[in-house]
């Protein structure tokens, strides 16, 4: 999964007996190279407050804010395709990570447009429930009415259900989501799997059960990943399980532009392709997924197909989610490139320099009062 040039590197290194310092410091060095931050997490989406910065928050979406509590930033295992791998190094700069459950409330008291919050990591099911309680009972005493959802990701349903079912606290984490949904918030836990062999175990089927007991949506996601699930009847098979468990298909991602994306990541026409063949397979209750999807520095942009105008052949693209909302559901094209994997890898069609987006990108300025788009933002 390492490009030649970085494991001919390391090999070099531990061949002539290096120290472990030495090691380190050009593992660190690949790592920069390998982009540990996509679509400017770092420099677009950490807010402030008094000229502070929110290291464990992420505001992206005019709607919803992320929060990277302390104690969850951890994972039950690492996968090697997942684009938050720098939560698990030493490069402490490239982190998200917060304890503080206050700023988080004097954030959301400061932005109400905010209508969703959620817990991301690492996987915040690494848990105890008595510090995962620490967070929702705040988010329930401070009485936001503008929150109005609570979402949890978290791979936890595949690598451990037990957390669900035997885990010493198990029974109060699920009295703990039922207490969130009768508080009037939706909790929805946003539940990563990648194969439809995850949902084949008879604990993962009780987990699912118990957790939808209380109230809680569970709604599914994945990346397309090669060598993985890169197979249309794999999803097909994948979305009708969940939905026979009760799940929410909810998306297909597009493999981001970090880490091992070489090793892993679909052309876009070949993404496509599998989507549109598993899509077309299932019936219209399993038709809640949306994809394939890039979150992208500008947002989530849809590949809606490959379609002829004029002519010429070009993708047909749509934001699914924006920085700037105006974007949203506008249609826009793209040059038919076979070879493409990203937004990135695409060019305008019909001759145009930029992609509409690109004129005029979103200015946001974090204050201690509001989070005023500017009128260019709308514009």
């Amino acid at each position: 999964m390492l490009k030649e040039n970085h494991y001919q590197k390391v090999a070099s290194l531990l061949k002539n007996n290096a120290s472990a310092d030495e090691i380190s410091k050009i593992v660190n060095d690949i790592r920069l190279d390998l982009n540990p931050h996509p679509a400017g997490q770092l420099e677009k989406n950490v807010p402030q407050i008094d000229g502070v910065k929110l290291t464990g928050i992420q505001h992206k979406y005019k709607e919803t804010m992320l929060f990277f509590p302390k104690n969850g930033q951890t994972c039950h295992a690492y996968c090697t395709f997942c684009f938050r791998w720098p939560q698990f190094t030493n490069l402490d700069v490239y982190k998200f990570a917060m304890r503080e459950s206050e700023l988080m409330i004097q954030y959301l008291r400061l932005h109400p447009e905010i209508t969703d919050i959620l817990f991301t990591g690492g996987d915040p099911m690494v848990m105890r429930t008595k510090n995962i309680a620490n967070y929702i009972d705040a988010i329930i005493d401070a009485d936001l009415p503008h929150v109005q959802n609570i979402r949890i990701g978290t791979k936890s349903l595949a690598y451990w259900p037990y957390r669900f079912t035997k885990d010493k606290d198990a029974d109060d984490l699920l009295r703990l989501l039922e207490k969130a949904n009768k508080s009037g918030k939706q909790v929805a836990l946003m539940a990563h799997f990648n194969h439809p062999n995850e949902l084949d175990t008879a604990e993962v089927e009780k987990a699912i059960a118990r957790i939808r007991a209380t109230g809680t949506q569970i709604r599914t996601q994945s990346p397309l990943l090669r060598h993985i699930n890169d197979d249309p009847k794999v999803w097909q098979a994948m979305w009708n399980k969940q939905v026979k468990l009760g799940c929410i298909p909810y998306y297909m991602f597009m493999v981001r532009d970090t880490g091992a994306q070489h090793y892993f990541s679909i052309p876009l026409y070949e993404a496509w392709n599998i989507f549109r063949q598993a899509y077309r397979s299932v019936s219209g209750i399993a038709r809640t997924v949306r994809g394939p999807s890039m979150s992208a520095s500008p947002g989530k942009v849809q590949i809606l197909g490959v379609s002829a105008i004029n002519g010429e052949k070009v993708f047909v693209l749509r934001f699914l989610q924006g920085r700037n909302p105006e974007w949203v559901h506008l249609p826009f094209f793209a040059k038919f490139d076979k070879k493409a994997s990203w937004l990135d890898d695409l060019k305008p069609a019909f001759g145009q320099e930029n992609f509409f987006y690109e004129k005029k990108y979103p200015k946001v300025d974090h204050t201690l009062k509001e989070m005023i788009y500017t009128k260019e933002f709308y514009n």
